[in-house]
Parts: structure tokens; C-alpha cells; sequence
């Protein structure tokens, strides 16, 4: 995986008083691979030698130092995702009928739009946006279809 990425997460890692061990390390590159936010039964489906115990405490510590983001699908489950930050700005497609959630981006035109309509919105109100995120609802194809 991306040298760069991995000497970011260890300095954030560093700055909260915490090792980037091995086992923190092959988590970031799972979930950097993943292109969506995972939950614990994921990682530890794909990787043999993680310990759901490990997992959750690894993930805690990286969640703790900025490193990763705890997302939850429309099922409430947990799952984890690289700090945009580290990676790009993103949005979700979470499924409200199986929870899944799916990252994509949209243009920068698009993306200059949503962050003026929001500025608009809640101008009124004296609340001043740092950044913003943005969850559509709705069926994923497979649910859609009926198929596994």
C-alpha cells in the first residue's frame, strides 16, 4: 500500500501516544483497499489472522488518533473507513434494507454546488460549516433484485 498513507497514520498514531504495529498496519491497508467502509465480521472475513478482539481494540486506537472513521449503515452496525482526510472527499450510498454502505464521489462542480446550497441553508441560523457530509438512502441493486 501507499508509503505516504502509512507514515500519516503512524504520525497520528505517534501524536496519541500509540504504536503503528503490524497488526494496525495490515488494517489500514484493508481498508484502503476496501474502497468502502467495512465492518468488524468484514475484516476479519478477509483476514485470516485477525482476532475480532484485535480488531475492535485496533480499530478504536486508529478511530481515537484520526486515522479512521466510524460510519453507521441504516442497520446501526459499525463500520470503519480511512479519515477523509487521508484519502479523498467522499460521500455514502447506505442501503436501507441490508445496512451496506457504499463510498462515491461526485464531481467538483457537483460537489462546489452541495457545499453552497448547505452554506445557504444554514446561513440563518449563524452555524458556520467546516465541512459537510452526505448520506443518500435507498436500495442497493442486490436488494433490489432479490439476489445475494
Amino acid at each position: 500500500m501507499d508509503d505516504d498513507l502509512h507514515e500519516l497514520v503512524a504520525a497520528r498514531l505517534r501524536r496519541a501516544g500509540q504504536r503503528y504495529t503490524t497488526a494496525r498496519r495490515r488494517l489500514v491497508d484493508q481498508l484502503a483497499a476496501a474502497r468502502r467502509p467495512l465492518t468488524t465480521n468484514d475484516i476479519v472475513r478477509t483476514d485470516t489472522a485477525a482476532v475480532q478482539s484485535s480488531v475492535y481494540r485496533n480499530l478504536g486506537v486508529l478511530t481515537q488518533a484520526g486515522a479512521v472513521r466510524r460510519v453507521l449503515g441504516a442497520d446501526d452496525a459499525a463500520r470503519f473507513e480511512l479519515a477523509e482526510e487521508l484519502t479523498e472527499h467522499h460521500h455514502h450510498l447506505v442501503c436501507t434494507e441490508c445496512g451496506d454502505v457504499a463510498d462515491f464521489t461526485l464531481s467538483p462542480r457537483a460537489e462546489a454546488a452541495v457545499s453552497r446550497a448547505l452554506a445557504d441553508a444554514v446561513k440563518s441560523s449563524g452555524f458556520e460549516t467546516d465541512a459537510h457530509r452526505l448520506d443518500v438512502l435507498g436500495r442497493c441493486a442486490r436488494c433490489r433484485t432479490g439476489t445475494d
